[in-house]
């Protein structure tokens, strides 16, 4: 697929956020605002093809710390899955990652194998910083994370 990943645009916003409300309605992710979308606008990552107007995938890349980032909020639309977007979302956020001096990033995710294909290592998640929990309280499984914890060292 010859799609071009661009970092989103004001526009974007409510589009990425009905993408990731469909997904959170399952549990399969945290739900993000309006407001906090727009907050973390220079984060997110979008996948599209310049005959298509819609986005078919996005995915964030936040920085937590010094030393670590995260990858969240990796949502592919289902008529596109399996053709190595969501693979090229993840680099591009291990890319800026590393270009601004982050060489450790995690995830906490439900899609473990995913990420160990692209060379993630599942980890405890108490070994992670307890800042990164400040999103979870908004999770309605908090405190009984079921998401499988994972580091990429680069």
């Amino acid at each position: 697929m010859a799609g071009l990943i661009r970092k989103a645009r004001i526009a974007d916003v409510r589009e990425i956020q009905k993408m990731l409300a469909s997904h959170a309605q399952r549990g399969e992710l945290l739900p993000r605002s309006l407001s906090e979308l727009f907050d973390n606008l220079r984060d997110i990552f979008v996948y599209g093809e310049d005959s298509e107007p819609q986005i078919m995938g996005t995915c964030s890349m936040h920085i937590c710390w010094e030393d670590l980032a995260e990858i969240r909020s990796l949502v592919v639309r289902e008529p596109f899955r399996h053709q190595g977007i969501g693979t090229r979302l993840v680099e591009a956020c291990v890319s800026e990652a590393v270009t601004l001096g982050l060489y450790r990033i995690f995830v906490l995710t439900y899609q473990g194998r995913f990420f160990e294909k692209l060379g993630f290592h599942q980890v405890d998640k108490a070994t992670l910083p307890h800042k990164i929990w400040a999103d979870c309280i908004k999770c309605v499984k908090f405190p009984e994370c079921d998401e499988t914890a994972l580091v990429l060292e680069l």
